[in-house]
């Protein structure tokens, strides 16, 4: 009786509305759109600086899990199928194909890290850990992608790898700032945007 019962709250829950995919969609677009100023590139790692990942963390902030999740698979799903909408005007196979790689493709674990977490941390959205879960799914775990693609498509050390990101490190905590400060501002406006997540406590 209780499987009955359970599958469809289970099924509501991974169920996406079409004002759902439209929020993805505007969030993927969004995603693409802070591509247009192009990148800047420094050092010799040839990682380029991009405001992309501010409409990641965006995303993730914004949407949540299931709907954050959705609007960068579809962005990398139209990168990948050819289109230039990557900093700098290229496309999914083209930064795949590249040392950087591994940044292009954080860009999914990053966004249901960042939703996960801003989704525990609801009904209420708290600036400060706002910037921190930022931090961790804009930051720490794309970084952490780009390293191993860094290491796997060049013959930088590891230390000389993780040591790449160093440069960057200000203005994306700043990236990260920005978007808890928006999301915040959007949640206040427009409250369930996301559904809590409730974590189980065993008895």
């Amino acid at each position: 009786m209780s499987s009955t019962t359970g599958a469809p709250s289970s099924s509501r829950r991974f169920s996406l509305s079409v004002a759902d995919l439209t929020q993805a969609a505007v969030f993927a677009a969004l995603i693409a759109a802070l591509g247009l100023p192009g990148t800047i590139t420094i050092g010799a790692s040839g990682v380029p600086i991009t405001l992309q990942t501010l409409g990641v963390m965006l995303a993730g902030s914004i949407l949540g899990p299931r709907k954050g999740t959705l609007a960068v698979i579809i962005f990398a799903v139209l990168a990948i199928a050819g289109l230039p909408i990557l900093a700098g005007g290229r496309s999914g196979l083209v930064a795949l194909s590249s040392p950087t790689a591994g940044f292009f493709v954080g860009f999914l674990p990053a966004v249901l890290v960042i939703g996960l977490a801003t989704a525990a941390m609801m009904p209420r959205y708290r600036i400060v850990w706002g910037v921190g879960i930022n931090i961790v799914g804009g930051m720490v775990v794309i970084y952490a992608c780009g390293v191993i693609g860094l290491l796997l498509r060049t013959d930088l050390s590891l230390w000389a790898a993780i040591s790449t990101n160093g440069i960057y490190i200000p203005g994306d905590i700043a990236k990260a700032v920005i978007a808890a400060l928006v999301a915040a501002q959007v949640h206040r406006a427009y409250p369930g945007l996301i559904a809590p997540i409730r974590l189980r406590r065993g008895h």
